[in-house]
């Protein structure tokens, strides 16, 4: 009996034996799941080379390379300008204009809705990312300040999508990225006294609303992957599978998230043949997924931006298709 695109997806995340592999793979017109977003502005337009946020963030982009950019522009830099800044106020129904409309073509779908930068991140484009990590140390009172007012807006958009849109939403998908290639930002013991408490908060508030919590960061995160697991993150997009160590990220977690991934955006997919990228396609399936489910392929938009051609995009899809563990 064939299963909807929600219940592969539901299935493969609660490990309750999908029929297929879930896919997240607009470019090539396969996509399982249907996002439904609030009006954040994000990284603002891409066809500019300044732009701010609604927080006050300048981000900046190369006029030839139309990408998200990076923020430049940190509005609480100093932190003197606390009192005059006009934090965002989560309760503007402007924010939420338009948003049922979205919901066109969810039918049989599983749908997300998110929030982009939704703690770490949003705390240095405020405050600077050299400032927050010295201030986590240096001025843990100032940090816990800035920090929950993230929080506290953060739940305010996730109870205004709740209320507005019962039953509708299935997943609700943020980023955080919290690691290099060689491990996190900061060490996992000290992750897990200042960040694992607010996270979860805002786990415990989505889960609230019968959400999925899906988690995007990037880097060597695999020690915080524990934490996440303990409280209550479902489903991890990691896109650096080679930096976290492939065999190794299996034996410790897979069958107890789901991972959302794809052949390693930094090494694999730009710079090896296609031989490689379908021998990791095959490991990662192999290392991440179990017989009930708990693996999710997705691609990553911006190929430009990594130098990868849609050549090679293609390669990788067919191998996890070829691959599927659960056909």
């Amino acid at each position: 009996m064939a299963m909807s695109s929600y219940e592969v997806v539901r299935r493969a995340v609660e490990f309750e034996s999908p029929n297929r592999l879930p896919v997240r793979f607009g470019a090539h017109g396969l996509n399982d799941t249907h996002g439904v977003g609030w009006n954040q502005i994000g990284t603002g337009d891409r066809r500019v080379t300044e732009s701010l946020d609604e927080w006050g963030c300048l981000w900046a982009r190369s006029p030839d390379q139309p990408n998200m950019g990076q923020v430049k522009g940190h509005p609480l830099a100093d932190l003197s300008a606390w009192d005059g800044y006009a934090w965002p106020d989560a309760d503007d129904p402007k924010l939420y204009e338009g948003m049922a409309a979205r919901f066109e073509g969810s039918d049989g779908k599983y749908v997300t809705t998110g929030l982009f930068m939704l703690l770490f991140e949003r705390m240095h484009a405020l405050h600077g990312f050299e400032n927050v990590l010295s201030g986590l140390y240096l001025d843990t009172p100032r940090m816990e300040e800035l920090a929950d007012r993230i929080v506290d807006f953060d739940l305010g958009i996730i109870e205004n999508i709740g209320r507005r849109f019962p039953g509708q939403i299935h997943g609700f998908s943020f980023s955080d990225d919290w690691g290099t290639e060689r491990a996190t930002f900061i060490r996992p013991d000290h992750w897990d006294e200042f960040f694992r408490p607010r996270y979860k908060r805002l786990f415990d508030a989505m889960r609230a609303h019968g959400w999925h919590v899906w988690m995007h960061s990037c880097g060597k995160v695999d020690g915080i992957i524990e934490s996440l697991i303990e409280i209550g993150c479902d489903v991890v997009n990691l896109q650096q599978p080679r930096a976290l160590g492939i065999e190794d990220v299996g034996e410790r977690f897979a069958g107890r998230i789901c991972f959302e991934s794809l052949c390693d955006i930094q090494h694999t997919l730009p710079f090896e043949d296609a031989d490689a990228i379908r021998e990791e396609a095959r490991l990662l399936l192999e290392c991440w997924s179990t017989p009930e489910g708990g693996f999710i392929l997705s691609d990553y938009g911006d190929g430009a931006a990594i130098g990868v051609a849609p050549e090679k995009k293609q390669i990788m899809l067919d191998a996890f298709l070829e691959f599927d563990p659960y056909r």
